[in-house]
């Protein structure tokens, strides 16, 4: 069971580091566990069920919202990126969030800041070589996130399933004191993946944009329990473009852990996906 709000305050709206860590030495010192969500804001049901799972195990939850620039190539969609702070936290006290942690570009990116975290081999297949420097960005800002606010967990969707074994990779690796869960991706009734992005989809691309996830359901039958994925690759690229899916950018069967590609599927895997529905980038993915 949930372990109950200890207040029904509205969220507490955190700007910088010492505010943030006043507030969790201070939960702490009263034997509290803390839990953080990691988001970009423009928050939707699947940020709110990371929320209510974080309330699963921890006594407190703490919410940042950061619209990460270095993660957005050049021509993406950084500036357009849909940002709305107040309906946020709205949200957030709904869903039983403590805090919010609201920091600015200069907050995460001091003048002359130049470190920067990378990690080889996850990030050179599926999203990494189409978009150079993303993980870079997301790896160093988590990294970041993680070293400001310590909490004892912290919660990613498995709808940015690569994302989230990346963060998975460089915790262990730098041997960062926290717990990474992932939570299962939120659907609507018809299965697309919740998003932020969806918010870009015309009412026709709405209609269409669902066949991403039917697609993907299809592979996973076609190659669970060892059958060759090329086939069933080569068909579901086939049933994407016909949706009107263009370009698709990948449609891949890979180890659930190393993110290997796969020809056969003889352990944990997913199928992952990654095509544009007119200017709408939608990625999705399934476990095999």
């Amino acid at each position: 069971m949930p372990l109950p709000s200890p207040s029904p305050a509205a969220v507490a709206r955190l700007a910088d580091v010492p505010a943030l860590r006043a507030q969790v030495r201070a939960w702490r010192e009263a034997g509290e566990a803390v839990a953080l969500v990691p988001t970009m804001g423009a928050l939707h049901e699947g940020h709110l069920a990371l929320v209510r799972q974080g309330r699963e195990t921890c006594r407190r939850v703490v919410v940042s919202i950061f619209v990460n620039p270095t993660q957005f190539g050049p021509s993406e969609d950084f500036s357009r990126y849909p940002r709305d702070p107040e309906r946020d936290l709205a949200l957030l006290a709904g869903a039983g969030a403590d805090a919010a942690y609201l920091p600015d570009v200069a907050t995460m990116y001091p003048p002359c800041f130049s470190t920067t975290v990378s990690v080889a081999g996850l990030t050179e297949v599926l999203c990494g070589p189409l978009r150079p420097g993303h993980f870079a960005g997301v790896a160093t800002v988590v990294t970041k996130l993680l070293l400001q606010a310590l909490p004892d967990r912290a919660l990613f969707g498995e709808k940015d399933y690569q994302q989230l074994q990346v963060i998975r990779r460089f915790v262990r690796d730098l041997d960062l004191p926290v717990t990474i869960e992932g939570v299962p991706t939120v659907r609507e009734p018809d299965g697309l993946a919740l998003s932020s992005r969806n918010l870009y989809l015309t009412a026709a691309e709405r209609e269409v944009a669902p066949r991403l996830h039917a697609v993907l359901r299809d592979v996973a039958e076609a190659v669970r329990g060892g059958g060759a994925t090329g086939p069933a690759l080569a068909e579901g690229s086939v049933a994407l473009a016909a949706a009107g899916f263009a370009p698709v950018q990948y449609l891949s069967v890979n180890d659930a852990d190393s993110l290997a590609p796969l020809e056969r599927v003889d352990g944990p895997a997913r199928v992952l996906a990654a095509a544009y529905l007119g200017r709408t980038r939608l990625i999705d993915n399934v476990p095999v």
